[in-house]
């Protein structure tokens, strides 16, 4: 069983940034594909982006592309979030996600979820 615990959310003004982390309490956490996404009130949650267990590839969502980074660190079990040029339309609850055996962009794809943290934009 893997634990993942979101931080790094609040509230922030549009075009201003925010560093989101994920920790994760697995040893084999090198192993894992991890994946962030978020879902808006009344709105599917929805795929942000992923990375690969060695970092060598990451992928995201239209929305978000040239906007938000992935990064991990495989040494203290973390996954970051780095998201600039903020909108009102990216608010919403960030989840992170891992999965061992997935490359995928759907929810079903990732076996390991956390509990969210908030993300407001202000206009």
């Amino acid at each position: 069983q893997v634990q993942l615990v979101e931080s790094g959310g609040g509230l922030v003004q549009a075009g201003g940034s925010l560093r989101l982390s994920c920790a994760a309490s697995t040893r084999t956490f090198s192993t894992y594909t991890m994946a962030w996404f978020r879902q808006a009130p009344g709105k599917e949650r929805e795929f942000v982006g992923r990375i690969t267990w060695n970092s060598i590839y990451t992928y995201y969502a239209d929305s978000v592309k040239g906007r938000f980074a992935i990064s991990r660190d495989n040494a203290k079990n973390t996954v970051f979030l780095q998201m600039n040029s903020l909108k009102p339309e990216d608010t919403a609850l960030y989840y992170c996600a891992a999965a061992q055996h997935s490359f995928g962009t759907t929810r079903g794809s990732y076996d390991y979820w956390g509990q969210g943290t908030q993300v407001t934009v202000s206009s």
